[in-house]
């Protein structure tokens, strides 16, 4: 138990019985006028119901309930309830009506079982309000762990998604900048500082909860110039943005993959012609990517369902952006097209 929990403990206990005790002094004392004999009264009470609640809670449930021992419990349970029962009762027969009430003792035996169960409802009622607290609390606590575990979870997951860069895209890029380099080709260190900052920005700025659409467009752009080196002139890529977007924040390489998917599923190493669209516009709210692509004659069958890609980013987005988020794919016979929406977007806040 930390030191927070034990002030915690402390405080409760203190105001709890405090207030029950004021209940059992002045609250029934003002109703009989009788103000000496209720702080009697409550003076004995208030400690056999504290005595019990704490016994109740922190030694039977919180000791042998909770390790499991059910039978020990329910033993300790029937005999501590017997016991303080007796013990109040015991009060009541031989203080309080021997001084108040002498005429009860004629009719009535100490062993009266309305009066026990009484006495039982008198004592385990503020025992119930008492454990009340404490369950609360560790159903809070309880919640509050599987809620944080959940979230590690999904932290953990997400981590893993955004790591999944396609190892085949960089292995084709450096065989490309290898035969620029054999030809010594004044666009080599060009490409090398552009594939250096394309995985820096995989592997260091993703960990990043959110990044702006610029940088994201940045990285792209970068993807898509190391492409160029393999598809030369046979690719035609248009980035349309129709609104003023940049400042917006985005989970980092949400689009990277719809843009990859481009390349692995959609076009070929044949010498067709391969033709991209990225629109970016605001619709009522809504930050809305519309990806295009052209399809070739040799491109796979199962293009359709974008492969581990898409499954990833499906995924991400159920992780970041759940319920705030829509996501169509609509292959056609020559073009692949993805549509992805993101609502309540959070504007980038400047330093000032």
């Amino acid at each position: 138990m930390t030191i927070t929990s034990r002030r915690q403990n402390i405080v409760f206990n203190l105001i709890f019985w405090l207030v029950y005790f004021l209940y059992e002094w002045l609250a029934m004392a003002s109703a009989h006028d009788q103000y000496q004999r209720y702080l009697v009264n409550a003076s004995v009470i208030v400690p056999i119901t504290a005595l019990a609640s704490i016994v109740t809670v922190h030694l039977l449930f919180g000791r042998l309930y909770k390790s499991g021992r059910r039978t020990e419990f329910w033993v300790g349970m029937v005999l501590t309830m017997v016991f303080f029962v007796l013990v109040r009762r015991g009060y009541n027969y031989f203080y309080v009506y021997p001084t108040y009430y002498p005429e009860i003792l004629e009719t009535m035996p100490f062993w009266f079982l309305p009066k026990m169960i009484i006495e039982a409802v008198n004592i385990y009622l503020f025992v119930g309000l008492y454990s009340m607290f404490y369950f609360f609390r560790a159903w809070y606590e309880q919640e509050r762990l599987a809620s944080s575990l959940l979230k590690e979870k999904s932290e953990a997951e997400l981590n893993l998604l955004r790591s999944q860069i396609q190892p085949h895209f960089i292995f084709n890029t450096l065989n490309n900048i290898y035969s620029y380099a054999i030809q010594k080709h004044e666009k080599t260190p060009e490409l090398i500082y552009q594939l250096s900052s394309f995985l820096s920005y995989g592997l260091y700025e993703n960990k990043a909860e959110r990044v702006s659409l610029a940088k994201e467009l940045e990285i792209i752009h970068c993807y898509l110039d190391l492409e160029h080196i393999r598809y030369g002139d046979r690719l035609d890529v248009l980035v349309n943005v129709y609104d003023k977007v940049g400042d917006l924040q985005i989970s980092p390489l949400l689009l990277l993959p719809l843009v990859e998917n481009c390349f692995k599923h959609g076009f070929s190493t044949s010498l067709e012609q391969n033709w991209l669209r990225l629109d970016i516009s605001m619709e009522k709210g809504w930050l809305v990517f519309k990806l295009e692509n052209s399809l070739s004659s040799e491109a796979p069958a199962n293009h359709t369902n974008g492969g581990i890609g898409l499954s990833n980013l499906r995924r991400r987005l159920e992780i970041v952006y759940p319920d705030r988020h829509e996501f169509r794919v609509k292959p056609g016979k020559d073009s692949f097209l993805v549509v992805l929406k993101l609502k309540e977007v959070e504007l980038k806040q400047e330093m000032k």
